[in-house]
């Protein structure tokens, strides 16, 4: 056989071998994650369920799932080992001081619209109008009355009405 017609099979061979390391990993930091938990860590099981574990064994878990409810669970069913933090926040609605880390956004605009400097001052500016090359209807140049001409001047080429009006080069007379 030639390279070229197993160059494909070796692709593929290759190709197999990579995504099955890579599952490989994150099943070993799963198995990881769940050896290292410790009675009172809050858990989240591949179900869904919130818990903070009670004891923990060879291959199962003890949890308690809220008062007087103890579930024994295989570690496999533990999808995920929470920090403190986390946990409080999802199952008792606990947040954790993060307002005091950021800016205080205020519930209205009328903030944002407000400047630094008083209103007088806001006046006293300089604001000039700035010029955009556009000609206000109520100014007329010095050039008006030549532009008054050209108007009359086009409203006296209007036909009149004595005149017989233009024939087009339709067939209307020969009907």
């Amino acid at each position: 056989m030639s390279l070229v017609t197993l160059l494909p099979f070796i692709v593929l061979i290759g190709a197999m071998f990579l995504m099955t390391r890579s599952a490989k990993r994150k099943q070993q930091a799963a198995a990881n994650m769940r050896n290292e938990m410790q009675p009172g860590s809050g858990i989240r099981t591949i179900g869904g369920l919130y818990a903070t574990v009670k004891e923990v064994n060879e291959d199962t878990v003890l949890v308690d799932a809220g008062p007087g409810v103890e579930l024994l669970f295989a570690k496999n069913a533990i999808g995920a080992v929470l920090t403190d933090d986390e946990y409080n926040r999802i199952v008792h609605g606990i947040e954790h001081d993060l307002k005091s880390d950021s800016d205080v956004v205020p519930d209205d605009a009328s903030s944002l619209t407000e400047t630094d400097e008083p209103a007088d001052a806001a006046a006293a500016s300089d604001d000039t109008p700035v010029d955009l090359g556009k000609k206000d209807t109520a100014e007329e140049p010095a050039d008006a009355p030549a532009d008054t001409e050209a108007a009359e001047a086009k409203t006296d080429e209007k036909p009149k009405t004595d005149e017989e009006p233009k024939k087009t080069g339709g067939d209307s007379e020969t009907k």
